[in-house]
């Protein structure tokens, strides 16, 4: 950060490697990310030929330990997501849901089997993930979920909707929630599953250089070996959120900054 705005001298806590991470995500936003945004902003998309230059940074889950991702400290998280949200909400959107709501649920709740067969490809962004909770009728109120998953034989069948789903019509895969007769339960779902749909949001005043979804699931068909085997209850999908949170407070660092920079 220039010394300059730099009024709390934030930097002399900072370490080499911490201010490196932030100067490295910083130079990528600078010349990679804004040179483009307001072209996407316009359209309402997000610019997928930056992905897998995001996943060379490192930032997808790049506070978890393994399975390919980078297992760097959560101050030098926040910077990365300070430095990307400089950029725009979206950018430090896509990477919150790719790391914290999506890796970050398979990485804590998942079997041994889902963090091989899943982690290692969405760090190297190959394979991008979407986070289904929220639901028309109940967005602030997940305990209210509609969605239903019921067991018949050897799979899990879900029925239900979910809206204003970052990264819906992008996504390989789907960490859905919803509700059982033994409580809520998170499953994965790829997104070319019969019977599963996005459908783009349109004409958004906010967050237009992401893309925002509706998640329409009819009879979805998934094996039982799906179901996140150590999600039990609403907490799980609630701890997924206060990862996303972290994140989001150093964003609004990163906003802060660049509308200071802009006056």
């Amino acid at each position: 950060m220039p010394e300059s705005v730099d009024f709390y001298r934030v930097d002399d806590l900072l370490s080499e490697e911490e201010l490196l991470v932030r100067s490295t995500v910083g130079r990528f936003v600078d010349e990679r990310f804004l040179p483009i945004v307001a072209e996407h902003y316009e359209r309402a998309t997000f610019p997928m030929e930056i992905v897998r230059e995001l996943a060379r940074l490192g930032v997808f889950g790049m506070h978890l330990q393994g399975y390919g991702a980078a297992g760097m400290s959560n101050v030098m998280y926040g910077l990365a997501c300070q430095e990307l949200e400089r950029g725009d909400s979206g950018l430090r959107s896509f990477v919150s849901v790719q790391g914290s709501l999506c890796m970050f649920p398979i990485h804590r709740y998942g079997s041994e089997e889902q963090k091989q067969r899943w982690l290692p490809f969405m760090a190297r962004g190959e394979v991008i993930g979407c986070f289904g909770l929220t639901e028309p009728e109940f967005g602030s109120n997940p305990a209210g979920m509609a969605t239903r998953a019921r067991r018949d034989g050897s799979d899990w069948v879900i029925t239900g909707t979910k809206r204003w789903i970052t990264n819906g019509n992008v996504a390989h895969l789907a960490i859905i929630w919803a509700r059982t007769e033994q409580g809520i339960r998170g499953f994965l779902v790829e997104t070319g599953t019969k019977g599963f749909e996005a459908r783009l949001i349109h004409h958004k005043l906010s967050m237009r250089a992401s893309v925002t979804s509706e998640l329409v699931l009819d009879d979805v068909r998934i094996p039982a070996s799906n179901e996140l085997p150590e999600a039990r209850g609403l907490k799980a999908p609630l701890s997924c959120l206060n990862e996303a949170r972290y994140g989001i407070v150093w964003g609004v660092l990163g906003a802060a900054i660049a509308c200071y920079r802009s006056a």
